[in-house]
């Protein structure tokens, strides 16, 4: 996730900050000559400051699933100096990452990054579809020219579907409620949505305060893009693959933005310890400092945990 968004081609890298840098790089720890892979390459704010302290020598391989950010994102790569040899991007989802690094010919990779949900240059974008902000069609797909939108998803999914939708993905307590709601009308734009889950929960529940409704409207969109997204099932793959695709004494650190995704981080590398599988694990979650969190609202949901491939573990090539 990103802290500052940028529209067009054109758009100036100055503008992108990474969020909890410092916290990132102080988790991993990057060294001149290492191989890094950034998973979710955004805007390339924590690919940069990698790519600036694995040089001379060091590699990188940026992943990110979105066609229209990508480009602009390897072009602002390249005008800060890193070519072909240092820098290689691939539109492809993380959950392919053992694909990806046989493809490359790496056994395993030094400093793994993945920032976690929705970058600022998505959100923003209001043709983009995931926030209520401004107007816009109701699609919020990462990759906007693959899979079905979320007013697809709405439309062929029943009540009950979209009740557990809401409970797993975003621990909605009025699950049900909203269900029942979004299945009265056909909703095809981001305000539509907003204004019926707003509306419906205002009219059952008299008393609930303003904000809990918001939080309840922001948690229905989260959901939403989850599902469309199958980020649960990408993450999951991703975290089964992680120990295989990291050198021995490689590091890794995760960016969450709720808590479906931190819990399934946390129990990954825990086991992950229990297992031997990897040397040294969070012992707790990083948070943002206090001027970041004040400055950037994102910066206040987001927490990082990290994890160490054990020196000794014996695992099959990434791919195998």
């Amino acid at each position: 996730m990103q802290s500052s968004p940028e529209s067009g081609p054109g758009a100036s890298a100055s503008r992108h900050t990474p969020i909890m840098l410092a916290e990132v790089l102080a988790c991993l720890r990057p060294e001149a000559g290492d191989v890094a892979v950034d998973c979710t390459l955004g805007g390339g704010g924590h690919a940069r400051a990698i790519l600036e302290r694995i040089r001379p020598g060091g590699r990188m391989v940026g992943l990110d699933v979105d066609p229209v950010e990508l480009p602009r994102t390897v072009e602002r790569v390249r005008a800060a100096g890193f070519g072909d040899d240092a820098f290689v991007a691939r539109r492809c989802n993380f959950a392919r990452l053992p694909e990806v690094l046989a493809d490359e010919g790496i056994a395993g990779a030094d400093v793994v990054v993945a920032d976690l949900g929705v970058s600022s240059m998505q959100h923003d974008t209001p043709h983009r579809g995931f926030s209520y902000k401004q107007p816009g069609p109701l699609d919020m797909r990462m990759d906007p020219w693959a899979g079905e939108s979320a007013a697809q998803l709405l439309a062929r999914s029943d009540a009950d579907a979209l009740a557990t939708m809401l409970d797993e993905h975003a621990d909605e307590p009025h699950a049900h409620l909203i269900a029942e709601v979004l299945k009265r009308h056909p909703i095809t734009t981001t305000h539509a949505l907003e204004r019926i889950v707003r509306t419906g929960l205002a009219t059952a529940y008299p008393d609930m305060t303003k904000a809990e409704v918001k939080m309840s409207v922001r948690r229905t969109f989260q959901a939403l893009r989850i599902a469309v997204n199958d980020e649960f099932g990408a993450l999951d793959a991703l975290l089964r693959a992680l120990p295989a695709c990291l050198a021995p004494g490689g590091r890794v650190a995760v960016l969450t933005f709720h808590s479906g995704e931190d819990r399934r981080v946390k129990k990954a590398f825990q086991a992950g310890r229990r297992s031997r599988v990897y040397g040294e694990v969070a012992d707790k979650v990083v948070r943002s400092a206090k001027d970041e969190t004040f400055s950037n609202r994102r910066a206040a949901a987001a927490k990082l945990r990290w994890a160490v491939r054990a020196t000794s573990a014996t695992l099959p090539a990434p791919g195998a």
